[in-house]
């Protein structure tokens, strides 16, 4: 584990060790925040008695295909804008006010032309990230150096190896921002709309439970919603410094 895990592991525990003083010791209600013991206790319970699993393979199989249809053709997208400059310049105050825009208020528009089904949520995750995918695809595709353009004009490559072997690692670590970026926007999307239009999936389930007064299943699913997120971000970051480890290497 790096110096930089150590460091943010310590910081999380520190902080759960110091909720949960505040809470066992009253001074902050458990009418508002249960302890973090509390929380993961619940949360094993739920996991256990298999309560969770519709929910949970609602949730991530949206997630899922919103992610991969966002990096996709953000990806495609970012890299034919990037190849036409007017198209660029046209779409680039789009792109820079693009989260501004409430996307939510389509939604009874894409119930009306996807149907009443997941794809209206997975619709709203793929919007949000996709544009994260296409900034960070031009962004890496700018700062690919000239000098390795020149060097494979050098060696004679085709495009295709000039793409593969040139401009694809030159622009790697913007790619990965773009990852988890586009990971990050997906799950916002869908467990937003999950939490707001939708009848199930985790969203639903933690907005039901808040409408209840459950608060042991509100927070074990905030619980479980955070920790996933942190994990699947994390395991994208390890990834991305063993590349560019690779990479220093090479």
């Amino acid at each position: 584990m790096s110096a930089v895990a150590r460091t943010r592991l310590a910081i999380v525990a520190t902080f759960m060790a110091l909720l949960e003083l505040l809470t066992r010791t009253g001074a902050i209600s458990e009418l508002v925040i249960i302890p973090p013991s509390a929380m993961a206790t619940h949360l094993w319970t739920l996991l256990a008695t298999g309560q969770l699993n519709a929910a949970m393979a609602q949730t991530f199989a949206n997630i899922a295909i919103a992610f991969a249809l966002s990096v996709t053709v953000g990806f495609v997208s970012g890299a034919a804008i990037h190849a036409l400059p007017r198209l660029r310049r046209l779409l680039d105050p789009l792109l820079a006010s693009y989260y501004a825009i409430p996307f939510f208020v389509f939604y009874p528009l894409l119930i009306a032309l996807l149907g009443l089904n997941r794809w209206p949520l997975v619709a709203i995750g793929f919007v949000f990230g996709a544009a994260a995918m296409v900034i960070a695809t031009l962004n890496g595709l700018d700062r690919v150096p000239r000098v390795l353009r020149k060097v494979a004009k050098v060696h004679r490559m085709s495009r295709r190896e000039e793409v593969l072997r040139i401009v694809l690692p030159a622009a790697v670590p913007y790619l990965f921002t773009g990852l988890k970026l586009s990971l990050a926007y997906a799950f916002i999307g869908i467990l937003a709309g999950e939490f707001i239009l939708s009848g199930g999936g985790l969203g639903f389930s933690i907005a039901f439970s808040y409408d209840a007064f459950d608060n042991p299943t509100m927070y074990a699913l905030m619980l479980f919603v955070l920790a996933l997120a942190v994990a699947l971000n994390s395991s994208l970051d390890w990834w991305e410094q063993r590349l560019m480890r690779r990479r220093g290497r090479a």
